[in-house]
């Protein structure tokens, strides 16, 4: 509870947390069963941004300060580009491209595996992309 920032709700029902928290409690969870790997498919959908947030650095100070390897599913680019260390782009079950998220994300890859024209830049300290708009490419995503 502690290492998620829930102290203060402990004694709450899980179904009275925000959603944020509720997040963070199921991944409290996790941590007590002592494991060394969490796996996560979309733990932000539906959560506001501040939550989004929340709930990823949580799971990035997991990873640098226990070594606790996290696998998350997420189709929120920004999101996956600047929290993901290794980034693994899927088509069709196919992969398309993968590493750090500024060597593979790519208006490239992006066509490819979203049939997106996308305007890519790079963050403030040059780690990771930034997808500042992009479109459909009719036709394109559909291949």
């Amino acid at each position: 509870i502690e290492e998620t920032g829930l102290k203060e709700f402990a004694e709450r029902e899980v179904e009275n947390l925000s959603g944020g928290q509720r997040q963070r409690a199921w991944i409290a969870m996790t941590l007590a069963q002592e494991t060394d790997i969490i796996m996560l498919d979309e733990p932000t959908t539906y959560l506001d941004m501040s939550y989004q947030l929340e709930v990823l650095e949580v799971l990035q100070k997991l990873n640098k300060e226990k070594q606790i390897t996290v696998v998350i599913v997420l189709h929120e680019l920004n999101n996956a580009c600047r929290f993901a260390d290794n980034i693994i782009g899927l088509k069709k079950g196919k992969i398309i491209c993968e590493g750090r998220p500024i060597d593979v994300i790519t208006k490239e890859s992006l066509k490819e595996i979203y049939g997106v024209g996308a305007n890519l830049q790079t963050s403030e300290n040059g780690e990771y992309p930034i997808c500042m708009e992009y479109e459909l490419l009719r036709g394109e995503h559909e291949k």
